[in-house]
């Protein structure tokens, strides 16, 4: 079983940006598909972002194509989510999970058996 932990979440003023990171406990993440999910007060908890364990193919939400960028790093074992021009509507609890990344479109979390404990995003509005 996957045990998977979120570190970087904060407060940042709209416009601002903030780095997430995922990581593994007893293992680590170099060859498995990554995804960084949200969920905001009272709202389904939605895909934000994925890689694929094979190639580093990538799939955004429409809500933040543009704005955040997920990207892995082999050398410290860490998934990433760089998130830009963050929004008041960016704030939410955000989640690693693993292992998968469809072919196209955001993740779902159907999809997801393995899943983090969370990092809390706050942009004021």
């Amino acid at each position: 079983q996957l045990q998977l932990v979120e570190s970087g979440g904060g407060l940042v003023q709209p416009g601002g940006s903030l780095t997430l990171s995922c990581t593994g406990i007893g293992f680590t993440l170099d060859y498995y598909a990554i995804a960084w999910f949200r969920q905001a007060p009272g709202k389904e908890r939605e895909g934000v972002a994925c890689i694929s364990d094979r190639d580093d193919r990538t799939n955004y939400a429409d809500s933040v194509k543009g704005r955040f960028t997920i990207s892995r790093s082999i050398a410290n074992h860490t998934v990433y989510l760089q998130m830009n021009s963050l929004k008041p509507e960016d704030t939410a609890e955000y989640y690693c999970a693993g292992d998968y990344c469809s072919d196209s479109g955001p993740p779902a979390i159907n999809e997801y058996d393995y899943w983090g404990q969370g990092t809390q995003v706050m942009v004021p509005s």
